[in-house]
């Protein structure tokens, strides 16, 4: 419960300020993951590569390791639901990949020209 006239929560929701850091900052790592399997899902879907499509945008990293931690949690294309392109830009922009959302928009834009 908030207390007001002292500024703080009190009961069973006072944590510690390392516990609380280190919560929030699991929760941030495992929202992040979730974020790279989606990227690398709708790669799958859509036959892209994640690491060139990572690679173009950004040039100066390396390969990402998580795209391979990632790729052993995809489902097959066939089983997979469908994900859209404005749901991975949106949770990649969330994250600061703007970079990543332009190159897929790219693709996709050079994909229905290819048709």
């Amino acid at each position: 419960m908030y207390n007001r006239r002292d500024n703080k929560y009190e009961g069973d929701f006072t944590m510690k300020r390392s516990e609380r850091d280190e919560f929030i900052i699991e929760q941030y790592k495992n929202d992040e993951q979730m974020m790279v399997l989606i990227f690398v899902q709708y790669c799958v879907n859509n036959d892209i590569d994640p690491y060139d499509v990572y690679q173009e945008a950004y040039p100066t990293q390396g390969v990402n390791p998580s795209i391979a931690d990632a790729l052993e949690d995809v489902v097959p294309k066939k089983e997979s639901e469908e994900i859209s392109l404005e749901i991975v830009q949106h949770i990649l922009q969330v994250f600061g990949n703007d970079d990543l959302a332009f190159v897929l928009q790219k693709r996709a834009d050079a994909k229905r020209t290819d048709k």
